[in-house]
């Protein structure tokens, strides 16, 4: 009877070390893109939407590229590397099976976010004219003057009257 315990024991501790080591070898991250709703492709297959949850058991070090995509953006293009967060787990692991658990000791951040770039441009276009392209638009240095102005009409260092004027002389050079 005393032998079936025996092994029982020694069964549930290689079980409990064994779980052990193949938890802290995977890796979590979350991968957000604003706005939400943009294709993932890694590898340059189709794996879902952001928010998109990606998990892998690749050792340190180990790259992984994807891409997002989405209608009215700019495709971004980025890589994740095995590198960004320490895994306290393989670190403990390592002292009892090392060198393995090294392999695994570096994990991916929690939450990576990317900013999509709009392909359209958000320019002011006078009232009356056309789209930007069909027809002579606002001008960087123009849009920077008005936004300037709107400022100083905020802050009350103009009145509406004083705005108005100056806007009109922005807009007729």
């Amino acid at each position: 009877m005393k032998q079936k315990h025996r092994y029982a024991f020694v069964a549930l501790v290689v079980l409990c070390l064994i779980s052990t080591l193949l938890t802290g070898c995977g890796s979590t991250t979350l991968i957000r893109s604003v706005p939400s709703g943009a294709k993932v492709y890694m590898n340059g297959e189709p794996v879902g939407v952001t928010p998109y949850e990606h998990y892998d058991t690749k050792i340190i070090n180990s790259r992984t590229n994807f891409k997002l995509v989405m209608d009215g953006y700019k495709d971004l293009d980025f890589t994740l590397t095995r590198n960004e967060d320490l895994n306290v787990g393989a670190l403990i692991g390592s002292c009892f099976f090392f060198p393995v658990p090294l392999l695994w000791i570096m994990d991916y951040k929690p939450i990576h976010t990317y900013e999509m770039t709009s392909l359209t441009t958000n320019r002011l276009v006078p009232a009356g004219s056309k789209a930007p392209g069909e027809s002579k638009g606002l001008d960087e240095s123009k849009f920077e003057q008005l936004i300037e102005l709107k400022k100083l009409l905020d802050t009350n260092v103009l009145t509406q009257e004083e705005f108005n004027i100056e806007k009109k002389k922005i807009l007729a050079e």
